[in-house]
């Protein structure tokens, strides 16, 4: 294998005075970050307060000061810690600043392993964020990731390379898992890590980046999505536990004590947090969630012994089937692990996906606007009645931005549970529940990260809001595995 080091058509900036201010624009974009890590990691800032905001222009020596400043925290920062200050601050909300963080690190002529997992790590960072919504739920393909990625990787070709080939067997190995014990008799971090390693410069070729870009995103979108399908399971044996009259669990295996109240166990798990916001390994992120299947299994053991029987959500049964929600694809259902010759088309034309669901909730709002004062509003979506909170009005109709978004996208996934959830009474099949479940456990992870950022932005309101109509989703998911 060639592991000549391979370049992007990112030029290195020349000297002349256009190009030096081009690259003074690009140091303008990162500073704040460098400045967050700075202080985060208690390393020395070499510019007085008032200072910390760069002008337009520089002078040649403050350039060569900022610039070398930069350089030194490269080689302080581990991607870990990067990853950490990204995730739990609204740095990351920052399409520019990370673009440029990743485009600086791309240029340089000497990359190091570290500088490689950063760009491994900023480039992923990138699609999260820049990916559309619509896309979040889908199969994702190499030219998908090509397109969202086309503002730092450019015009990069989505032809599968040969060596990536593993990487491409791991992510259909993904779609057949039901449970995080499956994944965790794997070992598909330090797996895709080899594939980085034996790469050697070739990991820098645009369609390879791409490849890990893909591989790293559906990692973890499906880690996050098993993480819930067990935390749903746990809920719902401890509605069982409560309603038989038990009052205790054992959680010895949580570092907790051996009768702890159900209720302080249901707010564990409400607020269980995501494994990724420290060294993400295969070592770290196992640990965390060995301690989530240790507790499924005090559930399930309580559970037969209280009731003298084991119970099966539907969620552990289904074959995590996915709604995709692109404009060619809404009518359309893909069953992860199917071969794609038996993969089942359906005409669901009574089915709603996000793009409708929230254009139903905007017309009716719109036809009928809301009392002013009135605290809850009534809307009709699928035969059911959903109540809104003036907040997520007033994200429909007269606001903009992430945060909007966000509740609007709250808004929709409730609405699409609780019509599946009345749909399943109706007519007795949990076939498009089920599909609808999946599909709201991914989104319940992002809006629990939008709410996680929103409080280390100290925008109580934002947090508050958001975190109550999360609850909601959870909530509706509840009735919805009660079933």
């Amino acid at each position: 294998m060639n592991k000549l080091i391979t370049t992007l058509n990112l030029p290195a900036p020349t000297k002349s005075e256009s190009s030096r201010q081009a690259t003074w624009e690009e140091i303008r974009s990162v500073f704040p970050i460098y400045l967050a890590l700075a202080k985060h990691l208690q390393v020395e800032i070499p510019f007085p307060q008032n200072k910390r905001v760069l002008p337009v222009m520089a002078e040649l020596d403050l350039f060569s000061q900022t610039q070398t400043w930069l350089d030194s925290m490269d080689q302080q920062v581990l991607v870990h810690q990067l990853r950490h200050l990204l995730q739990m601050t609204t740095l990351n909300a920052s399409e520019s600043g990370l673009r440029a963080l990743i485009m600086r690190h791309l240029r340089k002529n000497k990359k190091s392993i570290t500088d490689r997992d950063k760009i491994d790590f900023l480039l992923v960072q990138y699609f999260a964020l820049c990916a559309p919504a619509k896309i979040y739920h889908k199969l994702i393909e190499l030219n998908d990731v090509a397109q969202v990625m086309k503002p730092v990787l450019g015009d990069a070709d989505s032809a599968p390379l040969s060596w990536c080939e593993p990487l491409e067997k791991m992510i259909q190995q993904l779609r057949t898992f039901k449970s995080l014990r499956d994944i965790l008799k794997t070992n598909f971090i330090e797996e895709g890590r080899r594939v980085k390693e034996s790469a050697g410069g070739m990991f820098y070729d645009s369609s390879a980046l791409l490849a890990f870009v893909r591989f790293n995103f559906l990692l973890r979108r499906t880690l996050i999505e098993l993480m819930h399908a067990d935390l749903i399971y746990i809920r719902s044996g401890l509605s069982h536990l409560e309603a038989a009259g038990t009052r205790t669990l054992a959680c010895t295996a949580l570092d907790l004590g051996p009768a702890e109240p159900i209720a302080k166990v249901r707010q564990l798990t409400d607020e269980w947090k995501q494994p990724f916001q420290r060294e993400y390994t295969e070592r770290s992120v196992s640990h965390a969630f060995e301690k989530l299947l240790a507790l499924r299994a005090e559930v399930e053991r309580t559970v037969e012994k209280v009731l003298g029987k084991t119970f099966a959500t539907e969620t552990t049964k289904s074959n995590r089937p996915l709604q995709t929600f692109g404009a060619d694809d809404a009518s359309k259902t893909v069953v992860a692990g199917e071969p794609a010759g038996k993969r089942k088309t359906e005409n669901a034309a009574p089915a709603l996906d996000f793009e409708s669901c929230m254009e139903q909730v905007w017309e009716q709002l719109i036809s009928a606007p809301p009392s002013r004062g009135r605290s809850m509003t009534t809307v009709k979506i699928g035969g059911v009645r959903l109540l809104m909170s003036s907040w997520e009005v007033t994200a429909f109709v007269s606001e903009d931005g992430s945060a909007a978004e966000d509740l609007r996208r709250a808004v929709a996934a409730r609405a699409l549970v609780t019509s599946a959830t009345q749909e399943a009474k109706d007519f007795d099949s949990r076939e498009s529940l089920e599909r609808v479940m999946s599909m709201a456990r991914v989104e319940i992870s992002r809006l629990q990260e939008r709410v996680e950022v929103a409080k280390q932005a100290k925008d109580t309101e934002a947090a508050v809001n958001l975190g109550i109509s999360t609850k909601r989703l959870l909530s509706a998911l509840d009735d919805a595995e009660k079933l």
